[in-house]
């Protein structure tokens, strides 16, 4: 006989009733009957909003990405939307990506908000998550969202929400509409759409946002170097490919080879173990293509295009993926550069990153007299900040997992602005009779050499879940006392909101909100973060260490003298 835990069995037991159709009560009688274990996955809670908004596996039940879980997110949202604009007239735009379903979410989503009077514009074909964001703004739209789950394996799917600014969800938004949404019952979803209140949109939109992308994006590179840029660009199946050629094309950037294999969007990601431009197999045929055609750089984006990896050649000549940190400090040293050239440096700019990417943000900012602002994980952080200080001028920022903004036209992480700078980026350095890479040392060999690396475990489930739990509560009451040798001189606790000095014995509090974060100082400039992740089922570990760099030629050793100490880090921590 199969045993069902009673809590599982009264959730599942509310899913065969009439609010839910035939077709979803005979498939999970089937999952009862056959797969209790799936059965207790798929209902043991509900899907919860983290940093990238909700993102779970497609299926059926309450921790599942469906028609009802999206439809009752909707109409939660809905019903905010018309509490909070009472007097207007209410309007979300609605974009999707390339996976499975996504297309047909997209409708059910604009179903329910045309169902409740709210007008709509919908996307007529996937798009760019950037894009909606832009769409959001450029149509005075109160809100959008886009279905989708980034660079996650393909039985997952999401739906993010923006608000009146541009950016993603933030409090106190995000705590009132998720509490309406948990107030609601499944029967209450209004499912029958008003088709006279959903309009499509396309190409109208395209045309405006590429010409923005490439208004931020330009910085006075000679036609001449352009044309010398070799790009080799993949869209790894993905959202990209709608945007991305366009806008290099009416940049100006002619020589630009796209990897046709990876062309077609394709939920199935089929020529990848992953389509994440993190992992270094998701950029292997672009990296082909490039030996081939003696590419210069090459640039892959995520499905919803707001990631993106590069590679530059290194001094050997050999192609070499950047990671997230060293892009956004080339990108953000560039910008910098641009905007002391024109002198519009003033006192009044910012850049910005995050508690748990790359230090040498500050020490770059520090250097052009313009504010380095931190906040947590997420690009919904930064666009707060910019909501937060519209005195001040957002000159760009990013994160370590390989997001970056150009100035404030979008408010979020945008792979189509960054991949026309990095183009800019590469072909001034070529110009210059350098490459990226080349660049990139000689940032080192100016403000010191930052080496960063990421550990990810991944626990998948229930267990999982509570392994990572665990892991978080074991590292609060045994807190690191020394690192690699080198003694603990600071700690940051984001979820209890204090930083206490070790040396001293003092506690200060912590102003930005909490996280479940926490993050170790060491004497010898040593910084290790751990952070469970907001959006797939992993614990983190951020690494980063530090050193002068006497001369440029000393880079390799200099270089391997860090990768030995994050190392013997890792050994120590038996990571």
């Amino acid at each position: 006989m199969i045993y069902i835990k009673p809590e599982i069995l009264e959730r599942v037991n509310t899913w065969l009733t009439p609010t839910f159709d035939k077709e979803s009560q005979e498939e999970i009688k089937h999952l009862i009957a056959s797969n209790p274990k799936e059965l207790e996955e798929s209902f043991y809670k509900d899907l919860e909003f983290g940093t990238g908004g909700m993102r779970g596996i497609m299926g059926l039940g309450t921790n599942r990405i469906n028609k009802y879980t999206l439809g009752k997110n909707t109409q939660g949202l809905s019903n905010y939307l018309k509490e909070s604009f009472p007097n207007e007239k209410v309007k979300v735009a609605i974009a999707y990506d390339c996976r499975h379903n996504s297309k047909t979410f997209g409708k059910v989503v604009a179903d329910v908000f045309s169902a409740n009077g709210i007008q709509v514009y919908l996307f007529e074909d996937l798009r760019p998550t950037p894009e909606l964001s832009f769409a959001l703004k450029h149509l005075g739209c109160h809100c959008g969202i886009v279905l989708t789950a980034s660079h996650n394996p393909p039985e997952y799917n999401g739906y993010k929400v923006y608000w009146q600014d541009g950016g993603q969800l933030v409090p106190p938004q995000d705590s009132a509409i998720i509490a309406e949404i948990n107030r609601l019952d499944y029967s209450e979803i209004k499912f029958e759409a008003n088709n006279d209140l959903i309009q499509y949109i396309g190409k109208d939109i395209d045309d405006v946002f590429i010409d923005n992308s490439v208004k931020n994006g330009s910085f006075n590179t000679s036609t001449e170097a352009k044309a010398n840029l070799n790009v080799v660009f993949t869209s790894l199946h993905g959202t990209s490919i709608t945007a991305i050629p366009e806008t290099l094309k009416r940049a100006g950037y002619s020589n630009v080879n796209i990897v046709e294999e990876q062309r077609e969007p394709n939920g199935d990601f089929p020529t990848v173990v992953s389509p994440n431009p993190e992992e270094p197999e998701a950029l292997k045929m672009a990296m082909a293509l490039a030996e081939k055609v003696d590419g210069d750089i090459v640039i892959g984006t995520d499905p919803d295009c707001d990631r993106l990896g590069v590679v530059t050649r290194n001094l050997e000549n050999e192609l070499v993926i950047l990671n997230g940190n060293q892009t956004m400090i080339l990108m953000t040293d560039f910008l910098l550069k641009q905007w002391e050239n024109e002198a519009k440096i003033n006192g009044k700019q910012f850049v910005a990153s995050t508690i748990v990417s790359t230090p040498m943000m500050s020490v770059l900012a520090n250097a052009y007299d313009v504010e380095c602002k931190i906040g947590l994980t997420g690009f919904k952080w930064i666009a707060k900040m910019i909501k937060d200080f519209p005195n001040l001028d957002f000159i760009g920022g990013g994160e370590e997992s390989f997001g970056f903004m150009v100035g404030d036209f979008v408010r979020d992480k945008d792979a189509v602005t960054s991949t026309l700078l990095a183009c800019e980026i590469a072909a001034q350095a070529k110009a210059n009779g350098k490459t990226m890479y080349q660049a990139l040392i000689d940032l080192y060999f100016e403000h010191g050499l930052f080496k960063e690396r990421l550990i990810s475990l991944t626990k998948k489930g229930i267990e999982g879940a509570q392994e990572i739990k665990q892991m978080m509560i074991d590292a609060r009451k045994n807190p690191l006392k020394e690192v690699n040798g080198s003694k603990v001189i600071r700690i940051e606790d984001y979820q209890l909101s204090i930083a206490k000095d070790v040396v001293n014995n003092t506690e200060e509090a912590i102003e930005i909100p909490k996280s479940n974060v926490l993050i170790y100082y060491t004497e010898d400039g040593s910084k290790i973060a751990l952070r469970p992740s907001g959006t797939e089922p992993k614990i983190k570990f951020y690494i980063s260490v530090n050193t002068k760099l006497d001369n440029v030629s000393d880079f390799a050793k200099t270089e391997q003298l860090l990768e030995n100490r994050i190392d013997a880090i890792l050994k120590g921590m038996n990571l």
